[in-house]
């Protein structure tokens, strides 16, 4: 086996160093990046427990989790620096210039929008070793919204059904309803997907299983004699592969088409008339709204979503008050705070501890909430097909 992993690494080097259009490789069938029953072990734990994974475990499935998506990039993940058609599969490629006729205006929107649902969302998938791209399952799942409900019953950003929610440590009754809380759904749909990928070892068969059940992905499985999407594709029903290629466009729009949906790099940078470079507030109020609003120079960890429930504001008014505030305070470690009196009266005698919970979100160090925590978002104008 190590001879077999040393030989494939040298090709796969060589392979990534020619890497043109219509060369898509894969791994070997019979390559075994680390030992299946070693991982379908830890992962049944974690999904058990419904406890984080501790830090060893974290970067065990960092590592392993990866390679579920052989079958998209050329390289196993997406690389920013990189044209996107040259490590893309071919096979997506059409879907990807179709999809965009209909739907990059709206999910460019979406961009600025749901910027601190992008960044709660990958935090989260961080804290289990998941790869980042997941995150735009909610998108196609339910355009980030937490009133999201199907005609069968699903409901939150992630869509879960009553019974789902319920063994992914959800509570769902006529009281509570965790599927439309975003940080404990989030948490929920992680170790769903840590548990689907334990069967499948592919993302894309996972998202396919996630709009049509693992049971439709084996079935193709068995009549095409393939693990491989692309083979597969036309034994799935139409909405599923449909599903996976809108998640490929959707990735594909926000992120290689010069996206901002990932932590740390969405805000764009602004300069000063002089053109010194220095990067400058955005500033979308009117001058009534300027004239009764409340400023603070603010510095630290601080999340848009955390003061916003803090607050009781929506995020969509916070948004209005404060744009760029999650990527600008990444990118300069200061921002200019703008609340209505009342609320900056209440943010300032609770500063602390609203920054204490930002830290706590952002390191994943606090485990979820016993209280609800919900966070409204802009409800959709367009309903995507």
């Amino acid at each position: 086996m190590k001879k077999k992993l040393l030989t494939y690494s040298l090709s796969l080097l060589i392979t990534t160093a020619s890497f043109g259009k219509g060369h898509f490789q894969q791994p070997p069938a019979d390559t075994t990046i680390e030992d299946i029953k070693k991982e379908d072990e830890l992962i049944d734990e974690v999904v058990k427990s419904r406890a984080l994974p501790k830090k060893e475990k974290v970067q065990y499935f960092s590592q392993v989790t990866k390679y579920g998506f052989k079958n998209l990039f050329s390289n196993y993940s997406y690389n920013a620096s990189l044209p996107y058609t040259n490590q893309v599969n071919p096979n997506a490629e059409f879907f990807i210039q179709e999809y965009m006729r209909g739907h990059s205006k709206y999910l460019l929107k979406m961009k600025g929008w749901g910027q601190p649902y992008f960044n709660l969302i990958e935090n989260v998938l961080i804290q289990y070793g998941l790869p980042k791209e997941l995150k735009y399952i909610a998108v196609i799942e339910s355009n980030l919204s937490t009133a999201a409900t199907s005609p069968v019953g699903a409901g939150g950003p992630w869509q879960f059904m009553p019974g789902t929610a319920r063994t992914y440590g959800l509570m769902v009754n006529s009281a509570i309803d965790d599927r439309r809380d975003y940080y404990k759904s989030t948490h929920a749909a992680a170790r769903y997907l840590l548990s689907l990928y334990k069967d499948l070892h592919d993302w894309l068969l996972v998202m396919a299983a996630y709009n049509g059940g693992p049971g439709r992905v084996y079935s193709a499985m068995k009549k095409s004699g393939s693990k491989n999407f692309w083979s597969l594709q036309y034994y799935l029903p139409e909405e599923s592969r449909t599903y996976v290629k809108r998640f490929i466009a959707t990735h594909y729009i926000m992120e290689g088409s010069g996206g901002i949906a990932t932590s740390g790099s969405g805000f764009i940078p602004a300069y000063n008339e002089n053109g010194t470079g220095n990067l400058k507030q955005p500033n979308n109020l009117t001058e009534a709204e300027l004239a009764e609003v409340e400023m603070l120079p603010v510095s630290g960890k601080f999340n848009s979503l955390v003061i916003a429930k803090n607050l009781s504001m929506d995020i969509v008014s916070f948004n209005h008050y404060n744009p760029d505030f999650d990527a600008m305070l990444a990118s300069t470690g200061n921002y200019k705070l703008r609340l209505p009196p009342d609320k900056m009266q209440y943010f300032v005698a609770n500063k602390y501890s609203i920054l204490n919970e930002c830290v706590q979100v952002l390191l994943g160090g606090a485990t979820i909430p016993v209280t609800r925590t919900t966070y409204p978002v802009k409800t959709p104008q367009k309903k995507r097909g």
